[in-house]
Formats: structure tokens, sequence, C-alpha cells
């Protein structure tokens, strides 16, 4: 789409024009993308952040020295002129300045309304607690390796904003609950909600909230991909829509069949692999490949490259990632396990007991949820973080508990305890933010500490 195109449909979607005034909330890397969208456009904005010094800060003065920007706070006069309202998934739409300015009229819209407006190319959505960055990954590349032009990104590496190019033939973008409860005019053609478990409650008033936000990515006329197994999105499925679904469970859609003493990827009644030739352990990634599968048909790819991608796919970093093999003990870094359906997933992958490192900051979750899985899979647990008193507290001495000040020293205390033929499973079942810059960082450190071991 050309300029005149892309205004004339933010105009009609979202009232947006050339005179309009855009107050960007957050100068993170999604609050940065849209600031060179809009200067694209010529339409008028400025920046707010409650940060002293956000950290993309120098690179937008260096890049547009002509941009009003606020920092060290919510500046209520940038608010009260403000026309429409870009607002950072990381900042919550309950700030009282931003709930006075959509109350007065401004428009709340997302750097995904933006995307969306801006392309005519089809947009596979994906959202869901856990899982949703490999699956779009694994989604991409199949789509990749079926000839078509295509963009990986959203919640999950480069801002969909910054993926617009005429080159592309289709977007896959993960997104996030935060990403979804400001977005209106996606229009995806293929969207799914892998699974729904508590997360991110520091956020939403209770569990059915945030499953209604993660609802908000299916379109009047999106294809939708649905997990058989889970009862919240199970009950997403709407009337009159094409509907295709994954399963562990049961025998139909994109499920598991046993044929000839071996078990198969199937689609009904069509085999497509065999399990065994999946790369990457544990039934949550089965679930992963089988969802990839059933989006990947639903947008007509080819079969046979979507399971050679399968079978060559290797995982994300930081997701059931395998660090090192010590004396017989296998370190695995789960540090993307940000909540507790994330770790229960990865717990429930093993076959043998681990030394399970987990804390952090639970988000406000009931971390007595996490305690059968722990008290069956995990031989000994080692705590960390702020909320770690809250998983103590809820094993209530069911199992050997340490405590760990960083992930550092977590390390060299599960050297000590493991035995030959274990795991030690980093899988914290919290945020990172309360001693790390993000899970990415604490994963790192969990990396570094052992390899340290290593040499």
């Amino acid at each position: 789409m050309n300029r005149t195109a892309i205004l004339k449909s933010l105009n009609k979607q979202l009232s947006l024009t050339e005179s309009s005034k855009v107050l960007i909330v957050g100068l993170g890397a999604t609050g940065f993308s849209v600031a060179k969208y809009l200067q694209q456009l010529g339409i008028k904005f400025a920046i707010v952040d409650s940060r002293d010094k956000p950290p993309l800060n120098d690179a937008l003065l260096q890049d547009y020295p002509d941009t009003p920007v606020f920092t060290g706070g919510f500046d209520k006069a940038a608010f009260d002129v403000a026309t429409h309202l870009v607002v950072s998934p990381g900042v919550s739409l309950q700030e009282e300045v931003i709930r006075k300015a959509i109350f007065s009229a401004a428009i709340l819209v997302s750097d995904i309304d933006l995307f969306a407006c801006s392309t005519m190319k089809p947009i596979v959505a994906i959202t869901g607690s856990n899982g949703k960055s490999t699956v779009t990954t694994m989604l991409g590349e199949m789509a990749k390796a079926s000839g078509i032009e295509t963009a990986i990104g959203g919640n999950l590496g480069v801002p969909a904003l910054d993926l617009l190019d005429e080159k592309i033939e289709l977007y896959v973008i993960e997104l996030s609950s935060f990403q979804l409860e400001r977005t209106s005019v996606l229009g995806a053609k293929v969207a799914t909600v892998l699974n729904v478990s508590a997360d991110h409650l520091d956020r939403h008033a209770d569990i059915e909230s945030y499953a209604k936000e993660k609802q908000s990515i299916f379109s009047a006329n999106s294809v939708m991909v649905l997990n058989e197994d889970d009862v919240l999105v199970k009950a997403m499925e709407r009337e009159g829509s094409e509907v295709l679904t994954f399963t562990l469970k049961g025998k139909n859609g994109f499920h598991i069949e046993t044929q000839n003493e071996q078990e198969w990827l199937m689609n009904a009644q069509q085999a497509l692999m065999r399990k065994s030739e999946l790369p990457l352990e544990g039934l949550h990634n089965t679930a992963n490949a089988l969802a990839a599968l059933a989006l990947g048909t639903a947008i007509g790819l080819n079969v046979k490259a979507m399971c050679n991608v399968l079978r060559e796919f290797k995982g994300l970093n930081h997701r059931m990632q395998k660090v090192a093999k010590i004396k017989g003990v296998t370190w695995v870094n789960d540090s993307k396990a940000t909540n507790i359906g994330a770790c229960i997933a990865a717990l429930k992958g093993y076959q043998h007991k681990v030394v399970l490192i987990a804390g952090g900051d639970a988000k406000g979750a009931d971390m007595g949820e996490l305690i059968s899985i722990i008290n069956n899979k995990a031989r000994c647990v080692i705590l960390m973080g702020k909320d770690a008193d809250k998983i103590e507290q809820a094993l209530n001495n069911s199992i050997p508990s340490y405590r760990a000040a960083t992930v550092k020293e977590a390390v060299e205390i599960a050297a000590k305890l493991a035995l030959e033929g274990e795991s030690v499973l980093l899988s914290p079942a919290c945020a990172s933010i309360d001693q790390y810059k993000n899970y990415q960082e604490r994963g790192d450190k969990f990396t570094a500490a052992v390899m340290s071991l290593a040499a």
C-alpha cells in the first residue's frame, strides 16, 4: 500500500488523519517503531514516558530532533491535547491519566492496529499463555520453506510496524494479551489461541478477563485454530466460523495416533510424520508442532515442507534449551517459562526426576497450582527471587527446598545436588523483573554459570 492508501485506511478504520495529534506512551522498541511510522506518514506525534531516560531516548532525538518528548512522569498536558493514544504493551491502561484521556474521547489505538491498516497481505496471528513464540517461529519457517516471502515478529523479535514491506506475501505475528487489549482492527486471516493459564493476573482482573483478551485475536472472518484440550480455548469456538483443532488427548483434527507400534502426527486420517522425528522434547512441544501444522494447513502450506521444518527445528533460546551435559547431568534453560503454565508444561515432559530452579516475580499467580506437578517430577527445588516464599509455603516441606540469592548461586547449589541421569531445569514459573532486565538476561546468567561448571 502506498502512503495515500494507508492514510485513507487509517482515516476509515481509526479516524486517524494528518491533522491528528498522536501521543505515544512508552519509548521502548514498540514506541520507537510507531514514531518512525508516523514520521514517514507526516502525522504529528509526541512521546511521553514515566522513566527519566527511556532506553531509546537518545536514538529518537538523534533521528527526530524536533519531536516533543516528555520524560520522568506522565505529563497531563500532553494527554489533554492528544486525539489518539498509542500505549506501549508494557504500560497499564489503568494508569489514571490514560483512563481520563480515553474517557475524554482520545482514541486508543495500538501499533498492531496501525500495522493492520497498512497492509492488504494476509496475517496469521498467534497468542496463548505458552508456546506462542515457538509456534510463531515454526510457522514462519514452514511458510518460507513453502516458497512464500514471510515476515515474523510482533511480540516476538521485530515490532510489527518494522516488518512492513511490499515484498512480503505473508505476516506471521505473535501477540500478547497486552497488545490484544488495545487492538481493534487486526483482521487476521487465520488466528489461534494456543492455551490459557494463569498469567499476568497483576494486570488482568481474573483468568476469565485474561481469556477474553486472548479471544479478541479472532476477527469475524478468521479461520479459528483451537486447542481442543483447553476448556477456556474450546469455549471460544464461534458458530459459522471455519475451525481447525489440535489435541494431545483426542482423535479429531490434528492429533497423535499409534500405528504399527509407532506414534504419528495426524491430520484426521492422514499420517503426516512420526512423533519420534521431532527433535524437541516434551508433550507441550508436540502440541506446538500440531498447532503449527494446523495453522499452516489453514493457509495452504506444503505438507512435506512443513514436516521437514519440524524435523529440523531445534527450538528457541531460553525455551527448553539444552545447555550442557556435565558428569551425566543435563542442564536445561527454560527461562522463558515466566508463568505457572509454562513450568507445568516443561515438567510434564520429563520421564525422570529433575532438580528444579524456580522463583522470581509471580505476577499475582497462585503458586499452589504448581505443587502437584513439582512433587511428581522434581526430587528437590531451588528457590530464588521475590516470591520464593510463596512457593516454599505452598510446598509445605513436601520435598527438599533450598534458597539461592541469584541464578548463579542456584546453579552452584544444583551442581552439588543433581545425580547422574537427572536434569537440572531452570523453569522459574515467574517473571524475571525483580532481579533481571528480562528472561533473556536470567537465562544468559544461567547458561554462563553452567558453562563455567563445564570449564
